[in-house]
């Protein structure tokens, strides 16, 4: 029994030995994390932290400043300065909103103080330090914890600024509507220099003759329905800016005299667009102007487009005194309103005795021969165009209304959109498909505007459905009247460059970078110019 008593008392004696021995190695390793808070107890821990982050931005501070690093930097102090800023902003909105202006002036005179630091950082290359910090960070805290202890709570502070969110956001959309409002007039208002172009233009078209005596003798001319010619129709009211293109053509072409330039223009500017191509050369090709006053046939018994713009509902909307405020500003353009702007619709009508042809609008700049669009093959297509859906934004449903049943019984919502400014129309096969006469019927289920808003690109969406062929994106690259980022390597290789948008390159709002691809083809030696644009 002894023996067995025994046996059973080694195992626990055993078990308390080892025990004993991890109660004393926990009791020194105890007694070593005591020995160290006491070491350090007497430091401020905000001075210890600060200590910690300096020894790393020193190490750090040997190579260059990157300040957008050091800013998102976890051990940089500049980080902690933001974050306390950003707080301390807010604690001086919600002391403003309870009238405590002493707190409120002194958060701000510590944000000043905090700003002026991150400056001098930013400027000179070099990281915060610890002695520049922290005096700083412990005003602010103590600040913002004086705030919360007069209650400016979480809850307080969501609430607060959650109304100044929505108070920011209201006054940001009214500067957004502000904005487009006033970019919208820059697009729409002539510039002095124009004008002055123009009536220097329509004086020497009235005091000078020859230039009536030219005009009808070219009116003439075999050449306007040679198709062994390449011709091209611009439709626009702004001199220079047709000048532009024409001159542009006829620089990049390989064969300039071979060209033919069919120009509309409204009754206002034809004296002043006839001036100006019958006493300027354009390396030889032919250039022929037309008054659309003169088109009796568009009538408003033929075009619905024509009752609907001489409808006086439309004239005040577009021209009234008392306009809307809650329409789209664009939709006020009253280019919308302009016959010259759907004149592409009667391209067959105008010239009946051509068989193809390439549409150019009047903001666009051409840096390649383009007479290779004329051997493209359509295959039986009319319209030879641009695709523009590399963006989801430009499908069909962005433009058309699919909740009407006519538009989603007959069209894709996913099909792809096209450009409209640099077209090759195959004018045989528009007769064929009767293109016209779609636009007619069209227009006419869209005379309660239901369908689509605005514009001639909807309805061209609709009257060439299954008849445009796509080109090359390089034939025409769109967003220089508006985008600032088109890549560099796009612009050189394109053949056309549109200056779509409001930023257009004969305005002030233009922009700067794009403005001398379209500059270089005025020619700054014609008096005019001179005293007028270039003055």
């Amino acid at each position: 029994m002894r023996r067995r008593a025994a046996e059973f008392r080694r195992p626990v004696r055993r078990r308390l030995s080892y025990w004993i021995w991890f109660l004393l190695s926990f009791s020194l390793i105890l007694a070593f994390v005591l020995f160290i808070f006491q070491h350090y107890h007497h430091q401020d821990p905000l001075q210890y932290s600060l200590l910690e982050r300096n020894a790393r931005v020193d190490h750090f501070a040997k190579e260059s400043l990157n300040f957008t690093e050091e800013i998102l930097s976890v051990a940089s102090f500049a980080r902690q300065l933001a974050q306390q800023m950003i707080l301390a902003k807010a604690y001086v909105v919600i002391a403003k909103e309870h009238n405590n202006l002493h707190l409120a002036w002194q958060l701000s005179s510590k944000i000043r103080s905090c700003q002026l630091l991150l400056s001098k950082a930013a400027m000179t290359g070099e990281p915060v330090t610890l002695e520049e910090a922290e005096p700083i960070i412990k005003s602010l805290t103590s600040l913002i914890f004086k705030a919360q202890d007069i209650h400016y709570d979480i809850a307080t502070t969501i609430v607060t600024m959650k109304s100044h969110i929505r108070a920011l956001e209201e006054r940001a959309n009214a500067a957004t509507v502000q904005s487009a409002v006033f970019g919208q007039l820059a697009a729409e208002a002539l510039p002095k220099s124009l004008n002055c172009l123009n009536v220097k233009l329509v004086s020497d078209w009235l005091k000078v003759p020859s230039l009536q005596e030219l005009s009808e003798e070219r009116k003439n001319s075999p050449r306007l329905t040679d198709n062994n010619l390449y011709h091209f129709c611009i439709f626009s009211d702004n001199v220079l800016a047709t000048s532009v293109v024409v001159n542009s053509t006829v620089s990049n072409a390989d064969h300039p005299k071979q060209l033919v330039f069919h120009i509309v223009t409204n009754g206002v500017n034809y004296g002043a667009m006839q001036a100006w191509f019958l006493s300027n050369d354009f390396k030889g090709a032919t250039i022929e102007v037309q008054n659309i006053e003169e088109f009796h046939w568009l009538n408003a018994s033929y075009s619905p487009t024509v009752k609907q713009l001489q409808n006086p509902d439309s004239q005040t909307f577009y021209f009234g005194l008392y306009q809307d405020v809650n329409a789209e500003p664009k939709m006020r353009n009253p280019k919308y309103l302009y016959l010259l702007n759907h004149l592409r619709f009667y391209i067959p009508e105008i010239y009946p005795q051509l068989e193809k042809v390439v549409f150019l609008d009047d903001d666009l700049v051409v840096q390649k021969d383009l007479t290779p669009l004329f051997s493209l093959d359509l295959h039986g297509n009319v319209n030879g165009a641009v695709e523009t859906c590399l963006e989801a934004f430009h499908r069909y449903y962005k433009y058309l209304n699919f909740s009407n049943s006519i538009i989603s019984s007959r069209f894709d919502p996913q099909a792809c959109a096209w450009a409209f400014g640099m077209n090759v129309f195959d004018l045989v096969a528009w007769r064929k498909a009767n293109v016209t006469a779609r636009y007619h019927y069209w227009q006419e289920q869209n005379a309660d505007g239901t369908i689509w808003k605005l514009g001639t690109l909807p309805p061209a969406l609709l009257c060439f459905y299954g008849l445009t062929e796509p080109l090359d994106r390089r034939w025409h690259v769109l967003g220089l009247g508006y985008d600032l980022n088109i890549d560099n390597r796009l612009i050189e290789s394109a053949a056309v460059i549109h200056f779509n948008g409001n930023m257009k390159p004969w305005l002030k709002v233009a922009i700067g970078r794009y403005k001398p691809l379209w500059d270089k083809y005025i020619n700054q030696s014609l008096p005019h110019l001179r005293n007028c644009v270039l003055s």
